[in-house]
């Protein structure tokens, strides 16, 4: 056993046998993958020099090679015992270990899945790869892997009530910081202190703090503003316990709220409880958003819309805690069937509207009794600091 390592052997395993089991009902000889997520997932390969692209190759056997730069063959001693190494210099192509790679798994000529959607597989690298894999028939890979990781192991649930708490334990703890002259600084470092000291390892991104001038940036943070009486604050944060990451979110009022702010603070958690209420083994993920666009529609926000109300997290590496190229999201209408072990980030979102702004998110886990909310222990309803 790699001391601290994040998976058992038995965990990888069951892992592979699924990989292998995906790849013959596609007839398919292999698959190559360059999602940091996936890697994680098989391998247990964990750092930040995904930022340079890593290669797995997978065949039918479930026998693996990882191909990245060859300066992070020390972190893959230390922590990887089921792949295979192969190391390029920063002045080599990686496509030609990658290809390497494919021959030594008996690749060379069969039918091979390629994730085309990793966003760390850019085109110089995979034209390569297509160039020279000579007699390769190519699919598109994406989403083989990802599906198979959308519903959770025990451990994998273990893993992301750990960060659950640790994000719960951080959101109190900066709610408690808000306060008339206080700066998006402090809050930010009461959020890192207090989530880091509970257990959280370094998150996919975020946290997002900012006033709610700029509530329509969703994916801008903290950048040196002081709130005052009357301000807004708008909290999306999350912690990370071996890369499964727990996001959550709330909006807090300084010295004052406006008129309707409590009604819309209702709102929100009757939206809450409509997503969580949706969220069924065996019923779609739309059901979801459907549940959560009547709560609007009842409120009299007959066309307010948005573009999901919630999506699956796990395990995330930079620069994201939405799990890697695609977002699988809670999106209108989607036929997408839920599952035991499936955790979602889920928004109910009212910003922007002809009520007051508010929004609250948790991250939220579907269990064989329903919809299980993690982020629990901040309280929902209106905040004044």
């Amino acid at each position: 056993m790699i001391e601290h390592a994040p998976f058992p052997k038995d965990e990888l395993d069951r892992r592979i046998n699924r990989v292998k089991t995906a790849l013959a009902k596609q007839d398919l000889d292999g698959v190559v993958i360059a999602s940091p997520e996936n890697i994680y997932y098989l391998t247990g390969m964990d750092h930040w020099g995904f930022f340079a692209a890593h290669v797995l190759v997978v065949n039918q056997d479930g026998e693996m090679a990882l191909a990245c730069r060859a300066m992070e063959k020390i972190t893959f001693d230390n922590q990887v015992r089921n792949a295979r190494f192969y190391g390029h210099q920063d002045h080599e192509e990686l496509s030609d270990y990658v290809v390497q790679a494919m021959k030594d798994l008996g690749l060379s000529g069969g039918r091979v899945a390629l994730e085309r959607r990793s966003l760390f597989l850019h085109l110089h690298h995979a034209e390569g790869v297509l160039a020279k894999a000579q007699g390769v028939e190519w699919v598109d890979g994406s989403g083989l892997v990802d599906n198979l990781r959308q519903a959770k192991s025990p451990l994998e649930i273990e893993y992301t009530r750990k960060a659950a708490r640790a994000a719960d334990l951080g959101m109190s703890a900066c709610i408690e910081a808000i306060r008339d002259g206080a700066t998006d600084y402090e809050i930010a470092a009461e959020y890192m202190r207090v989530s880091t000291l509970e257990g959280s390892e370094p998150t996919g991104f975020g946290p997002f703090i900012r006033p709610t001038t700029r509530l329509g940036e969703e994916h801008t943070t903290w950048r040196g503003e002081t709130f005052r009486n009357g301000d807004a604050v708008f909290l999306e944060n999350a912690a990370s316990y071996r890369k499964y990451q727990a996001p959550m979110g709330r909006l807090v009022y300084v010295g004052s709220a406006p008129e309707g702010a409590e009604k819309s603070a209702q709102l929100a958690m009757d939206g809450m409880k409509a997503i969580c209420g949706a969220l069924k083994v065996g019923g779609k993920a739309g059901d979801a958003y459907a549940a959560w666009r009547e709560v609007a529609a009842s409120a009299g926000l007959a066309d307010y819309e948005r573009h999901h109300c919630g999506y699956m997290v796990g395990i995330g590496f930079p620069p994201s805690w939405t799990g890697g190229s695609m977002v699988t999201s809670l999106f209108p209408g989607s036929e997408r069937t839920l599952e035991v072990g499936m955790v979602f980030h889920a928004h109910s979102w009212f910003t922007n509207t002809d009520v007051a702004d508010y929004f609250i998110s948790n991250t939220v886990i579907l269990t064989e009794n329903g919809a299980e909310i993690l982020t629990s222990a901040t309280p929902e309803g209106l905040v004044i600091r």
